[in-house]
């Protein structure tokens, strides 16, 4: 059972727990509650403690979080792990594999496998991804292993996703789209007035034979935004059929997240990581001249 324990800053000497925990520690509301049902939930210098309790300087807070009780079906899948440690799991993500279980992919997503994994290093943890990529995008992955530091993490996330494009891009922009569903569909986006607000930064990396290499930072979460966003400048992702790029070089959008920057939750420490493109990225590229 993890344990997080927080030193009382002088600057919040005579502050209630309750508002030193939300305000200081960033505990959600939802996660207090449960904290308070917990035995030794929250304490004070080694003593159960109510949450209107007046903290002092110095004082020691701990939280015992909570066992987890919603856990997927656990299928034992090998898994690229890039980085773990008490409280992070950061895995490279292969294509064809979906983040939770989808129609003809039942029990083999990245959730199944996740809890196969925790399973067999004596964890058993729900699966909480930071973040989401499809399932034919690949990359790095961050799951949090318990909801304190999934919502420390939430939307503080750096991360570069590099993509190869359809015809010769250079330079660098920015589009400024919204994006939403397409009418009558379930699943395509577009960019249509009556969507939310979408900002994708692109810089040319290398071009070559009618394709482009692009780097991505995105300011926005939309759902497939870069695939929607480069489709509607007219440079789809290579193999992205679902938005006019053609399978002839590869079979699925050509789009990983190779690289994420953020302050780790519990150690404060600006954590970087990074991964190599996939072989059928690769290939791609010295098809088109750009190794």
């Amino acid at each position: 059972m993890r344990e997080l324990s927080f030193l009382v800053p002088k600057e919040y000497d005579g502050i209630r727990l309750k508002s030193f925990l939300r305000s200081y520690c960033g505990i959600s509301a939802r996660l207090m509650i449960r904290l308070k049902r917990e035995p030794a939930g929250i304490t004070r210098n080694g003593q159960h403690a109510i949450v209107t309790e007046i903290l002092k300087a110095e004082d020691e807070v701990r939280i015992r979080m909570p066992d987890d009780t919603k856990l997927q079906e656990p299928l034992s899948v090998p898994l690229a792990v890039v980085y773990e440690d008490s409280d992070l799991l950061v895995l490279n993500k292969p294509a064809a594999m979906p983040m939770y279980p989808t129609p003809g992919h039942d029990c083999d997503s990245l959730a199944n496998a996740a809890a196969a994994y925790f399973l067999s290093h004596g964890e058993r943890l729900s699966f909480r991804p930071v973040y989401r990529l499809d399932k034919d995008t690949t990359g790095l992955v961050v799951l949090a292993k318990n909801s304190f530091c999934a919502a420390q993490l939430a939307g503080r996330i750096e991360k570069e996703y590099v993509a190869v494009c359809e015809g010769i891009l250079t330079g660098e922009g920015t589009v400024d789209e919204p994006i939403g569903l397409k009418e009558g569909h379930r699943i395509q986006r577009e960019v249509t007035d009556r969507g939310e607000r979408a900002i994708t930064h692109w810089r040319t990396l290398q071009n070559g034979n009618g394709y482009s290499l692009v780097s991505f930072q995105l300011k926005t979460g939309r759902t497939h935004q870069i695939r929607v966003h480069m489709a509607h400048i007219g440079h789809p992702l290579a193999g992205d059929d679902l938005y006019g790029g053609n399978l002839r070089l590869i079979s699925r959008q050509a789009l990983h997240c190779m690289n994420i920057h953020f302050i780790h939750p519990i150690t404060r420490k600006r954590t970087d990581l990074s991964s190599t493109l996939p072989e059928d990225m690769r290939s791609l590229l010295g098809t088109c001249g750009m190794e």
